[in-house]
């Protein structure tokens, strides 16, 4: 009950700050506002008029989570333009995705509410906007996904103040997670919400030591950092707003480097040649090899002078096999120089200078450790490395991915190591997980299975491309498989009915951001006319 009464006076919340005119009240909420995660896995009325016939998957407009009118006006002009009306209903479904299901709790900072003796606020924390955005079917915010799930709006930030704060408030948000606990991956809801918490099951084993009334889970990744950069640079650079640069997101940058500084030493002293234990361990007891670390919760061992920083877990948040992965260290390296260049705008050049430094480090070491020979392909990008000389060559369809380097910004799409490693990618002959069936075909990896592969490969693989006919395999073959109206985390390759997630913001976020990218850049592909749609357009 107490859940419950929790979730209308969310909702009573948000009606008041949008201004509906009914709020289900508590003996309504069951009929008014299911379970989306039991909503999401059913078709609803009306369908589209195209062949599939795709379900309208948006809730109740009274249970929506977030409400912008520019959100609505884009989905209006993107879909009234579209050939394709199944493909536009995927994209009416899938662009409000977060917006309508996921935000769980925000605040303007106007007023602070909250059990603070569960969590005891520190002195400056929880300040300002607080954004809580949840993956989907589990409550509880990643870094790495809620970054992704707002990258749909971040263009529509300086045309809608309630966007604007939206993400501000995400930004300061992060900033309290990685403060608190730099090398977790999943986090509770902030104290100041009162939303409940829930708790993944583990029995993990790990240090430095966490709260669970804080954490959700403890994995080390080193590109959930990597995102919490990059949720701050992209609403700078749409905005142009300094707001973020605040005393509570400084000290989360110094935390980050110190992370930086602590996962770059070697397992071994330089000096003595002696082992030496990691900072960060994970064991967890499983029957599955990638949910652990080895070698007591250490992983394997990594070499000196490298300059690039240690990954015990990947964005599928499967462990690592070498904690050099490459991915991560470019995206890293990326949005290191970007939040450089946003320090030096805010008048701090001594800060940016440690940020510039560490960028170009990382990037020195990818091009010298993480560029391999291959026998078929060339020189190409590893996807995990050692320093000793040993290399992992696949990929996996989470982001940041190999195949992902230009959309981070990391190469151009014309780089001859980038398009060798591409070819590789794509190919069974060169990727272990990339899995080719009787329904579907794409990247994969070993999170799920070696059956399943996930649509967001395809997305990616879209955007990295400008042969429209890959393109439109691509978006054709995802459409396909949506058949709930909605993307799924992964599905079989030899039997599309069967998949895993109807309810994954993060997919549907990329899907979204694949067809802006197409009707800016490809527009005659999905319009019955050829002028380019900018969403980021004043």
């Amino acid at each position: 009950m107490a859940a419950r009464l929790a979730l209308a006076s969310a909702l009573m919340g948000i009606a008041g700050a949008i201004g509906f005119d009914q709020v289900p009240l508590p003996g309504q909420l069951e009929d008014a506002c299911p379970d989306y995660t039991v909503y999401a896995a059913n078709p609803h009325p009306p369908f589209s008029s195209g062949p599939m016939s795709l379900p309208f998957q948006r809730p109740d407009p009274r249970c929506r989570t977030f409400h912008s009118d520019v959100i609505e006006e884009v989905i209006k002009e993107v879909t009234s333009r579209m050939k394709n009306p199944d493909l536009a209903r995927l994209f009416e479904n899938t662009f409000p995705s977060t917006t309508d299901t996921t935000v769980k709790f925000h605040t303007n900072g106007s007023v602070l509410i909250g059990d603070t003796q569960r969590s005891p606020v520190q002195s400056g924390a929880w300040e300002g906007p607080q954004s809580f955005v949840i993956t989907g079917d589990i409550i509880a915010e990643w870094l790495r996904d809620s970054t992704n799930q707002l990258s749909p709006y971040q263009s529509l930030a300086s045309k809608d103040p309630a966007i604007y704060t939206l993400i501000l408030g995400a930004i300061n948000t992060q900033s309290e997670y990685v403060i608190e606990s730099p090398y977790c991956n999943a986090f509770q809801p902030p104290p100041i919400s009162d939303l409940p918490l829930t708790f993944n099951g583990g029995d993990d084993v790990v240090h430095p030591t966490y709260e669970p009334d804080f954490v959700f889970e403890c994995k080390y990744e080193l590109d959930s950092l990597a995102h919490f950069l990059a949720l701050a640079n992209e609403f700078h650079a749409n905005t142009g707003s300094t707001d973020f640069i605040a005393p509570r997101w400084l000290r989360a940058i110094d935390t980050l480097l110190v992370v930086l500084e602590q996962q770059s030493e070697p397992t071994f002293d330089p000096e003595t040649d002696k082992y030496r234990r990691n900072i960060y361990t994970f064991q967890r007891k499983t029957d599955t090899g990638t949910e652990t670390l080895n070698l007591q919760g250490v992983g394997n061992p990594l070499n000196k002078d490298t300059g690039l920083v240690r990954s015990a877990f990947r964005p599928s948040d499967d462990a690592t096999i070498f904690g050099f992965f490459i991915p991560a260290n470019a995206m890293m390296a990326v949005e290191l120089k970007r939040t450089a260049a946003a320090l030096k705008k805010a008048g701090r050049d001594s800060r940016a200078a440690d940020l510039e430094a560490w960028s170009e480090k990382i990037t020195v070491g990818i091009w010298e450790h993480g560029v391999v020979d291959h026998k078929i392909y060339g020189r190409v990008f590893a996807y995990e490395v050692d320093g000793f000389g040993s290399a992992v060559m696949m990929d996996d369809a989470n982001y940041p991915s190999l195949l992902a380097l230009p959309l981070m910004g990391f190469v151009e799409k014309d780089d001859e190591v980038y398009k060798n490693t591409r070819k590789m990618l794509l190919s069974k002959k060169g990727n272990p997980y990339y899995l080719d069936g009787l329904d579907f075909h794409g990247i994969g990896g070993p999170h799920i299975g070696l059956v399943n592969a996930w649509p967001m490969s395809l997305l990616n693989q879209a955007r990295t491309s400008d042969d429209d006919t890959e393109i439109m395999e691509c978006i054709d073959l995802v459409l396909s498989v949506s058949r709930l109206g909605l993307i799924h985390e992964s599905v079989n390759v030899n039997f599309a009915m069967s998949y895993t997630r109807s309810w994954f913001a993060w997919a549907n976020g990329v899907f979204a951001n694949t067809i802006l990218d197409i009707a800016k850049r490809k527009p005659h592909l999905i319009f019955e006319d050829a002028k380019p749609y900018d969403i980021g357009a004043k």
